[in-house]
């Protein structure tokens, strides 16, 4: 740890990504002691704690990054100020807007389900499926959860793999040791476990659901290297750990699609062939699927598309190669242990700094996230490496060899970027989860020429950040909220106009909505059950007629460990309906 920002975005990416610090099972460790009497200090307790559990090897690895000592004795410090009474702050009454949201909850799901995010509409349609059933998927565990609103009922239904049934272990026993299969992907900690292993839902226009799940063992198929495939002649690739589906509610199937690249998000494209592209998570490149032409040939290799990162560093206007290669396979990232990884074929980096000026450079930033910009041909993603980075590729109009990127970097005071979704005028968005900023980048202020530096200096005018509200962590000027991801209403789903955007109070039970115009936030908090964490959120016009009534945002509890939502072993996942009245007595 070299600063004190680096702490805090230790504290908040690898802690808080996986679940709220300060809920009842967090701040306290009288349960340890009980367990373990042999313990007897609150440090004692939290090494413990860190060292066993559901994902011990990784909060271990996280609590000796952070040196061990200093963190566990602030854990304890903790610990036994709580234990003596102390209380935070009360947060303020709702006020304002505040007191005009209504919320509706179902239980759906399982107490083991771990359902990273839902969906319940096309975002570029918003009426897309009205007073429809809303989905979710359920990561590691191999299911597609699906609720139906007007009905109360809930179901869940296994995503099917390739892999013949006699390979398809069941979803319920562990095994005992790696196998083949098994080590393809993380294993979470929280049982069953199934190898669809499932991250992340979207709808398209005609109501299917599309799932970034794997379908297959790692090793690519031949096509993903093979030099006939202008994209693999490019970017060859090979061993990716997660692939696609899709699901059509009218025949209650699924389709199974292969891509070379792992798939991690995904988001649809405004054009007219529905393309849905989607980032790696641990590697660099951007692909898509061509949705118009594998619906009309079921030809994943003339439907599969995709760029890596290569920037135009010699300033010529165009990409040509060979060109440098600063660093491995994601090299340029830090890598997210425990979720699904793609190996390429770049090796040979060159990882001494030595450019060639005559070249382009080839950067290789891992993305978390990825979304298409509605105003041109191009997608953005996120890089995590402290502080984080925005990557912009322009697709051109012959990908590969047309491919383009360019690289900004996150401004001070702002660190760790995670989420990232664009306005209907092209300007991105971006949560910046540790340093608890929301921040927009509009292309349009950039000076002079951009697209040809692989460190981020350039357009530091494209940057605004807004820092949101809450206690701040004591000693510093950095709210304790941690913002997963975030989500423009481009539609004025919410009532408050088009294209507002809205962060996650993954730390404070919350969805929070900003008015760039005057900076200020409206929190809307989810009072009980205590614990909801969110990861992502969308919204739907049921009824473009009825007012308030007819419109929602959904959101749902997202934590990895369902027992950490009030009411402990047993709790199912929830799903959240946001609206907004036009005052509290609105009915």
């Amino acid at each position: 740890m070299l600063t004190q920002n680096h702490w805090i975005n230790s504290l908040k990416s690898d802690c808080n990504f996986c679940h709220q610090l300060g809920n009842q099972l967090t701040r306290s460790v009288d349960h340890i002691f009980k367990a373990k009497p042999e313990l007897k200090s609150h440090e004692e307790a939290w090494e413990w704690r860190l060292g066993t559990g559901v994902r011990g090897t990784a909060m271990y690895s996280v609590l000796t990054n952070q040196g061990k000592v200093r963190p566990l004795r602030t854990f304890a410090d903790w610990t036994r100020r709580v234990a003596k009474g102390e209380v935070p702050p009360p947060p303020p009454r709702p006020s304002g807007q505040e007191r005009n949201v209504v919320l509706t909850l179902w239980d759906w799901g399982t107490d083991h389900s771990f359902m990273h995010d839902e969906v319940a509409t096309d975002k570029r349609h918003p009426t897309v499926n009205a007073y429809g059933p809303i989905y979710a998927v359920s990561a590691g565990h191999g299911t597609l959860v699906i609720l139906d609103p007007l009905t109360n009922r809930t179901e869940e239904i296994e995503i099917p793999t390739r892999a013949p049934r006699a390979e398809v272990p069941s979803r319920f026993p562990r095994p005992t040791r790696p196998s083949l299969w098994w080590g393809d992907t993380h294993l979470w900690g929280n049982p069953p476990y199934n190898p669809a292993d499932p991250h992340n839902p979207m709808l398209d226009s005609k109501g299917r659901v599309w799932i970034t799940s794997k379908i297959r063992p790692n090793q690519d198929p031949s096509w993903c290297t093979d030099p006939s495939n202008k994209y693999a002649a490019w970017f060859p690739l090979r061993n990716s750990g997660r692939q696609a589906s899709v699901y059509d509610p009218k025949t209650k199937q699924f389709t199974l699609i292969d891509t070379c690249y792992s798939t991690h998000h995904l988001q649809f494209d405004n054009d007219a062939n529905e393309t849905v592209y989607f980032n790696e998570l641990t590697g660099p490149i951007f692909g898509w699927i061509d949705t118009k032409i594998f619906d009309e040939t079921k030809d994943e290799q003339k439907a599969v598309g995709w760029c890596g990162q290569v920037v135009d560093t010699n300033g010529d206007g165009r990409i040509t190669r060979p060109w440098n290669r600063v660093a491995g396979r994601g090299g340029q990232s830090i890598l997210y242990q425990g979720d699904t990884a793609t190996g390429g074929a770049n090796t040979g980096a060159r990882g001494d700094g030595g450019l060639d000026p005559s070249l382009d450079t080839e950067v290789d930033f891992n993305l978390y996230s990825a979304v298409p910009s509605p105003v041109d041909n191009s997608i953005w993603g996120v890089a995590e490496r402290f502080p984080g980075y925005l990557v912009r590729v322009d697709r051109g109009t012959n990908p590969p060899e047309s491919c383009h990127a360019e690289v900004f970097r996150v401004p001070e005071p702002g660190f760790d970027p995670r989420g990232v979704d664009v306005d209907t005028h092209g300007v991105v968005w971006t949560a910046l989860a540790a340093s608890s900023h929301l921040a927009s980048f509009d292309r349009r202020k950039c000076k002079g020429s951009i697209g040809h530096t692989i460190d981020g200096s350039e357009c530091r005018e494209g940057w605004t950040l807004y820092q949101t509200n809450g206690p701040r962590l004591k000693g510093t000027d950095i709210p304790a909220d941690f913002h997963y991801f975030n989500w423009v209403d481009q539609h004025g789903i919410l009532g408050l106009g088009a294209n507002r955007p809205l962060a996650t109070g993954s730390n404070s039970d919350s969805l929070l909505v900003l008015d760039p115009q005057t900076r200020e936030w409206i929190t809307m908090r989810v009072p009980y059950p205590l614990g909801f964490y969110s990861r992502g959120m969308d919204g739907r016009i049921d009824d473009p007629n009825a007012g308030w009534k007819g419109r929602a945002l959904y959101a749902n509890y997202g934590t990895h460990f369902v027992w950490h939502i009030e009411g402990g072993k047993g709790t199912r996942g929830k799903l959240v309906k946001f609206q907004l009245r036009p005052d509290p007595l609105a009915r």
